[in-house]
């Protein structure tokens, strides 16, 4: 995504209904947005859905972002990554949210739709994710597995301890811990 500053005001003048701020906001985070939507939903047709879900979201409560609340990344982030765990509850009963193993022991996932276009690997290749991709590399494995599994793939702390056969309590320290580095991290 590009520049905090340059987000934040795109943000701020779509706030004030200016339309064309919103179609350059659209074009500086969607394909990142998207990446993050593919990624945790695993299904093209569900990512484009919630994309434009999100994107209207944005439209319709941008005067709800608060410069002094987060980055402008993180704050479009957040409504996408919202977007995407109520699709997917909306998706699987409460109870049995693990997709299980196959008879080999392998854990069944779901195919990803068409990515010939492969947008996750331009939004890797940006300098955000570039970062962040760094920070990530300097968390303890277990962090950065808890961190992965909860916010790309939407992974409720119960789902990571069954998923990583640790207590809930430590699971909870784990991703605690690894946000805290992260942020640390990020921010330095």
């Amino acid at each position: 995504m590009q520049d905090a500053a340059r987000l934040e005001a795109l943000i701020l003048a779509t706030a004030g209904g200016d339309a064309r701020a919103f179609s350059d906001l659209y074009q500086a985070s969607s394909s990142h947005l998207f990446a993050l939507l593919l990624r945790m939903l695993k299904r093209r047709d569900w990512a484009e859905e919630a994309l434009q879900d999100c994107l209207l979201k944005v439209w319709r409560k941008s005067e709800s972002y608060s410069p002094d609340k987060g980055s402008p990344a993180t704050w479009l982030y957040t409504i996408a990554r919202h977007r995407a765990l109520d699709m997917l509850r909306a998706q699987r009963p409460e109870d049995s949210l693990d997709l299980g193993e196959d008879e080999d022991g392998a854990t069944i996932t779901l195919d990803v739709a068409d990515d010939t276009e492969n947008p996750e690997a331009r939004a890797v290749e940006s300098e955000g994710f570039g970062q962040l991709e760094r920070c990530m590399k300097g968390l303890l494995e277990p962090e950065r597995k808890s961190v992965m599994l909860a916010y790309y793939e939407g992974y409720t702390h119960p789902e990571l301890a069954s998923a990583l056969g640790a207590p809930l309590g430590t699971v909870k320290s784990w991703v605690r811990r690894g946000l805290a580095k992260l942020r640390s991290c990020l921010e330095g």
